[in-house]
């Protein structure tokens, strides 16, 4: 199939391009830069310049590239990350689940592609009552922290805008955390996330009873490769299979990455120090059901559990 990658440089598109050459489909890649070009075709794909918040370039691009299918990636999630400014830190990327994903659908619909897959999250959204693991069919949730708001609404938006157009096969992955090569937590001393576990200046906060869903990049990768194949229209949850609490797998990372065990602030200290949207994601955020991806999608991650793959997949 002719598969044009919106994110191409991005960590899933980095792992995503070349699983997709090698079961014999022809990339194309979309990068905003014209240093990364070259990185794209080094990945296997034709390498396509034009920025996502652009309408017209990202018209020409995909009316260039004539796809099949519209894989969309993008996001603006680099940097380190202020908690407290956690709104600001999402703001480029709420507009690429915004006026990216409707500037891509538009495009799409010109050229008559089939099929169109987007990114989405399960890390926080859901609903924060009832049971401890999310599926599908759950609810996201109603009253999200002030800071979250503008993010958790973009996250509404594409998939709203993606599973209702009916006119294209609208496909939306909740993907876990990502870690492994090129995400915040990795064995790079440049990650992010790493770092600050490194530093102690990721503490568990109060319960630490925060449920996180992780799924492995190349995992991730894999999982979306089997939407792009043979997914039926809607939206999946891609995580491992074990969601756990911050309690549990923050000690788990530290000790992996060689780190001192994060420290421990009570909910007051930590809510004043990093904010309430931190607070929450500590002590109160649910876990995802990866079911109906492995009934469906026929998809099984290498990485079963965070616990082997922290260990072996960190890269």
């Amino acid at each position: 199939m002719k598969i044009f990658v919106a994110g191409a440089t991005g960590a899933l598109g980095k792992q995503l391009i070349p699983q997709l050459v090698a079961n014999g489909h022809d990339v194309v890649g979309m990068t905003r830069t014209q240093a990364k070009q070259d990185q794209v075709r080094s990945l296997g794909a034709k390498p396509v310049l034009a920025d996502a918040l652009d309408s017209d370039a990202v018209a020409r691009a995909v009316a260039e590239a004539e796809p099949e299918v519209i894989v969309h990636q993008l996001t603006a999630l680099s940097g380190a990350l202020d908690m407290r400014k956690i709104d600001q830190f999402f703001a480029v990327t709420n507009r690429l689940r915004t006026e990216g994903t409707d500037h891509l659908l538009a495009a799409g619909r010109a050229v008559g592609a089939r099929r169109f897959v987007a990114q989405s999250y399960a890390g926080w959204p859901f609903a924060r009552t009832d049971g401890p693991v999310k599926s599908e069919a759950d609810p996201l949730d109603p009253n999200p922290p002030q800071a979250m708001r503008e993010a958790l609404d973009a996250i509404r938006y594409v998939e709203d805008a993606v599973t209702g157009a009916d006119w294209i096969d609208g496909i939306v992955l909740r993907y876990g955390g990502f870690y492994g090569p090129g995400t915040s937590v990795s064995s790079d001393p440049r990650a992010e996330m790493s770092e600050s576990v490194r530093k102690r200046k990721f503490p568990v906060v109060g319960s630490g009873a925060g449920l996180w869903s992780f799924i492995q990049i190349a995992d991730a990768a894999s999982a979306t490769v089997a939407a792009i194949e043979r997914g039926k229209p809607g939206i999946y949850n891609v995580v491992d299979d074990e969601p756990a609490p911050v309690r549990e797998w923050l000690p788990a990372l530290a000790s992996t990455l060689g780190a001192k065990p994060p420290r421990r602030l009570p909910r007051w200290l930590g809510r004043l120090a990093a904010g309430e949207a931190a607070t929450v994601m500590m002590t109160e955020i649910r876990g995802a059901s990866n079911a109906k991806a492995k009934r469906e999608l026929d998809w099984q991650p290498r990485y079963a559990s965070w616990r082997r793959g922290f260990a072996e997949g960190l890269g």
